[in-house]
């Protein structure tokens, strides 16, 4: 209970839909490209990516200083079915611009 709960929280904020489809579409981002795409500062974009990756949805990969976000994998069936539901939300994101330097 608890899980599906801290689940469905953590898409009750339209910036996380924004993001998790953001990263669903571009795979793999390093959060200073999530970070310039949105236009936030990076400690309302790290709490944002904190809860999703708490609710199951994401996975993080450091190098070097650059730490990358992706859609978990493998990723449950109701996490799953939930990204495929939001893909249909027609959620408007940024372009992805891949200003991060490597």
């Amino acid at each position: 209970m608890e899980n599906f709960l801290q689940t469905v929280g953590a898409l009750n904020d339209e910036t996380r839909l924004k993001i998790l489809r953001f990263i669903d579409v571009n795979g793999a981002v390093c959060v200073c490209d999530i970070e310039s795409a949105f236009g936030m500062i990076q400690s309302r974009i790290s709490r944002h990516l904190k809860i999703l990756k708490e609710a199951g949805f994401l996975r993080v990969e450091r190098k070097g200083r650059w730490a990358y976000y992706a859609i978990r994998s493998p990723l449950d069936k109701f996490r799953q079915d939930i990204l495929t539901e939001v893909s249909y939300l027609g959620v408007a994101i940024p372009e992805f611009e891949g200003c991060c330097k490597k």
